[in-house]
């Protein structure tokens, strides 16, 4: 009994620290059901300055990377009827994009209204193409750039939260001794 409750108490400090680690969040637009602009509020994200329209059809060269899904923006679009506003600053990994060479797509990444990082370009093809932010840290604004809005689809849009630190050797070693005095509290109870 005394050997289960050290390890319930060890495996819910690594589950604690594990926590602080941040999984990605990928908007792979499977879950809409109409074609038409993209809800405003669509993933907990703030699109409504944006243009950008829903399809699930197949429309060849607007593959989508995964499920049947993806967005493009409207026909006469800008730059700016592409922006993707986060609601807290966030760590954009990237998106998947299919459509025509032309189009060539980068990513613009703002952050309190200060562009902080474009990324690399991207010649859209037939096959979806992973096209990397480039960038590791906070962001609240994305901007798809193209000279042809409307001529590229983009899927898989992933980002993730902020990673807390990662604990110093001093705090394991502070949690490894706590435990060790409530393991000595233990032992004195149940003796």
């Amino acid at each position: 009994m005394k050997h289960g409750f050290i390890r319930s108490l060890v495996a819910g400090a690594l589950l604690a620290s594990a926590a602080s680690f941040a999984s990605a969040d990928v908007l792979t637009f499977d879950d809409i059901d109409s074609y038409g602009t993209l809800p405003a509020n669509y993933g907990g994200l703030d699109w409504s300055s944006s243009n950008w329209i829903a399809f699930g059809d197949t429309q060849d060269p607007y593959a989508a990377h995964s499920g049947d899904w993806r967005v493009a923006t409207d026909f006469g679009s800008s730059d700016a009827d592409s922006t993707i506003h986060f609601l807290a600053p966030t760590v954009f990994d990237g998106a998947w994009f299919s459509g025509y060479g032309e189009a060539a797509v980068t990513f613009e990444l703002y952050l309190s209204g200060a562009l902080v990082a474009s990324s690399v370009a991207l010649s859209p093809t037939s096959v979806a193409s992973y096209l990397a932010s480039g960038y590791a840290g906070l962001v609240d604004t994305v901007v798809v750039s193209s000279p042809l809005q409307a001529f590229y689809a983009m899927d898989d849009f992933t980002f993730h939260s902020p990673v807390a630190a990662v604990p110093e050797p001093q705090t394991w070693a502070l949690l490894l001794a706590g435990l060790g005095v409530v393991t000595m509290l233990r032992r004195k109870r149940c003796d």
